[in-house]
């Protein structure tokens, strides 16, 4: 059963208008669960990609792609996931929602075989995480303990094959190439001290 209210006055407005507000408390009584079992670790652990979404502190929406290898996303207890952070834009969108806002909604898809789970919760960005130092290419380290948990019926997903995994999703003994934009003297020079980019640069006496 969901630790959080599945349903506000909007829901329950359309629900009603439907004549669908039976089917919706049918759905969280019998899917809607707050613990992780072990189809759902074995299904997020198994995936290289998810969806996050995040609000700030007015309650503007922010969706972002998050990719990874296989594994990337842990289920280290029955309530809790953990994900790494990895080198992006530098604009913290999402995080820093998380850190105004830790309400977060995570949307895991398998594109292959179509399936997809929902994750609901509070998270918590950290530096100093125990399990930093075992993903490789993390800067950060993202907690989310799950208020609601639940399937979504997969009709709509539109079945796709993973061609190849992005060469720049950071793993153990693998060192991903610094993206192109990087390069670009626009975004170079203002590139964070210590950037890889910005030391190969200065390397090639650019």
């Amino acid at each position: 059963m969901s630790g959080i209210p599945m349903y506000h006055e909007g829901s329950r407005q359309l629900q009603d208008r439907f004549e669908a507000r039976r089917l919706a408390d049918r759905m969280v009584e019998r899917i809607v669960h707050d613990t992780f079992s072990a189809e759902d670790r074995a299904f997020i652990e198994s995936l290289p990609l998810f969806f996050l979404a995040t609000a700030d502190a007015q309650g503007r929406p922010d969706c972002s792609y998050k990719g990874g290898v296989p594994g990337f996303v842990r289920v280290v207890d029955d309530r809790t996931l953990v994900f790494p952070s990895y080198d992006g834009n530098g604009m913290f969108k999402s995080l820093g929602n998380i850190i105004v806002n830790p309400q977060v909604g995570l949307l895991f898809i398998d594109f292959e075989n179509p399936k997809r789970l929902r994750v609901n919760g509070r998270a918590s960005v950290r530096d100093d995480d125990p399990l930093l130092g075992e993903f490789a290419g993390a800067q950060l380290i993202v907690r989310v303990q799950a208020e609601a948990i639940f399937p979504n019926c997969p009709r709509y997903i539109h079945r796709m094959p993973l061609v190849e995994q992005s060469e720049y999703a950071p793993c153990a003994g693998h060192t991903p190439p610094e993206p192109k934009w990087k390069s670009a003297a626009h975004f170079r020079e203002v590139l964070p001290p210590g950037d890889a980019a910005s030391v190969t640069a200065e390397g090639d006496g650019e």
